[in-house]
């Protein structure tokens, strides 16, 4: 079934207000997630400290994967704020949706291209940005020759592709998981005999969709490490 998004104009550009709630709501989400862990810091971590360290190290591993950590360290901050916030995203829209006057309020912000490509362009020019602070702008411009000089637009071009493949990779995953969850409710309200024929399919698909958007979170980490180390790393 369609839904109609709620849409605001501002200069001339409209925006979908259920995608800024949401994005809102995530970013809530992932501070009292960071605050509540840090708030009370023990010598032997318990608890939400716990959760976070294990985070930490989970994205220190990533980024130790792909650049020494005396380059790499800078970054790990933007990892597990990438990691935390992909994945509360990914998975907002998974438990309900909102439906109010056929509008669509409450849904995951990550299932709107416009936010994972959005997302996918900041990685891009922030891997560019740190690799002309790493490099220099000679050195940087140097990359683009090498092995060889003829190959410098087609690096060129893979800027252009990696920001279409990171941002639409997030996107199409989370979008198809809402949609699907969209079609097991619209069975489960079907009749009685659908409802109960519903009940285990939803409550699989969705164990399956945190699980997808737990691995979605993971990769666009991953691959941001993977972009960054290329232009700030001399062994790339």
């Amino acid at each position: 079934m369609e839904h109609l998004s709620p849409e605001y104009h501002l200069f001339g550009l409209t925006g979908n207000l259920s995608t800024l709630m949401m994005l809102a709501v995530t970013t809530l989400i992932v501070f009292l997630i960071a605050f509540f862990s840090t708030r009370n810091l023990k010598l032997k971590p318990t608890g939400m400290q716990n959760f976070m360290e294990w985070i930490m190290d989970f994205v220190k591993g990533i980024i130790k994967s792909n650049m020494d950590w005396k380059t790499g360290g800078s970054f790990h901050i933007l990892g597990i704020t990438l990691l935390l916030f992909i994945f509360v995203a990914n998975v907002l829209g998974l438990p309900f949706a909102i439906i109010y006057n056929d509008y669509l309020w409450w849904k995951s912000p990550t299932a709107d291209p416009t936010v994972t490509m959005t997302l996918a362009a900041m990685i891009i020019i922030m891997t560019n940005y740190y690799g002309i602070k790493a490099k220099g702008f000679k050195g940087y411009i140097s990359d683009f020759a090498k092995p060889l000089p003829f190959l410098a637009p087609l690096k060129v071009i893979e800027e252009f592709a990696n920001t279409l493949t990171l941002g639409l990779r997030l996107y199409g995953n989370i979008y198809a998981g809402e949609v699907l969850l969209a079609l097991i409710a619209g069975l489960a309200t079907s009749s009685i005999f659908g409802f109960v024929g519903a009940i285990i399919p939803a409550l699989a698909w969705q164990g399956f969709s945190i699980f997808i958007g737990g691995i979605q979170s993971f990769i666009f980490v991953m691959l941001t490490m993977v972009y960054m180390a290329h232009k700030v790393s001399d062994d790339h």
